[in-house]
């Protein structure tokens, strides 16, 4: 954790458990794709990248009467959220203040959860397409919270039928997932309860996701490699402000495109 340069921060070590604490608060309700798909790590942040099982034929004229293969890997990304606290507010956290302004942390803890749930639900540029995007399912609507049973049972049913197994589990965009905790179905029985038995599943809150996903539980489908897990780093200090970062490194794949649908909200 040296590079994180924590003990170069004038920040006490309450402090530090006050902001860690906080961060934790925060992300653990927001990180809802690590919690449907295989999460293998933390392994550290000089891992690097994650093997593929997989080489390419390489070019070796100087290796002569041999043959040579690299091994693909698919490197890990860095994601990092900074932000900027006011000293003073750490101060008088310091002092037995039970309610410091930790706003700009609570800022970066989503702005790094939101990000983290879209490299898995819909890829990040150069890297290995998310689940949306790499399912071969034509995308079907979710539509109100009176149609998801339908929508949901009809997707399990594609899953079953293309020989992927269950558990399933269902991650939903914020205003999906807010519509579900709140409404009953048809019968006046609460729509989790009803989703929750069509999935054997969890159903999760995934902010950054478009629509929803339902997936397969079974394992070795979707692989999220961490190398280092989401920590908080220092930047730099003035008299006024102390800048710092929420940071994690990973990689993501789909190994099974078949064993996730796509719903649109």
């Amino acid at each position: 954790m040296n590079h994180l340069l924590r003990s170069s921060a004038p920040i006490s070590d309450a402090g530090w458990s006050l902001l860690d604490d906080e961060a934790r608060a925060r992300l653990e309700p927001a990180l809802g794709a690590r919690k449907v798909v295989d999460f293998e790590g933390p392994r550290g942040w000089q891992h690097s990248a994650s093997g593929l099982g997989r080489t390419r034929a390489i070019e070796a004229a100087s290796l002569e009467g041999v043959q040579a293969r690299a091994r693909v890997v698919l490197p890990l990304i860095e994601l990092r959220a900074e932000l900027e606290l006011d000293r003073a507010e750490l101060f008088d956290a310091d002092r037995g203040a039970p309610d410091p302004d930790l706003t700009p942390l609570d800022d970066a803890a989503r702005r790094i959860a939101v990000a983290e749930n879209r490299l898995v639900f819909h890829g990040a540029g150069d890297a290995d397409g998310g689940i949306v995007e790499r399912t071969p399912y034509q995308v079907a609507a979710l539509g109100e919270p009176g149609d998801y049973p339908g929508a949901v049972a009809t997707a399990v049913g594609l899953l079953l039928g293309s020989g992927v197994g269950g558990p399933y589990a269902l991650a939903l965009g914020e205003e999906p997932y807010r519509l579900a905790i709140a409404s009953s179905d048809r019968g006046g029985y609460p729509l989790v309860s009803h989703l929750r038995e069509i999935l054997g599943g969890p159903i999760v809150r995934a902010v950054g996701l478009h629509g929803a996903v339902v997936l397969s539980r079974r394992g070795g489908d979707f692989l999220l490699d961490c190398g280092q897990d989401l920590s908080i780093g220092y930047a730099s200090h003035d008299e006024a402000v102390v800048n710092l970062y929420i940071e994690e490194s990973l990689s993501f794949r789909v190994a099974t495109p078949e064993a996730a649908v796509a719903l649109s909200s």
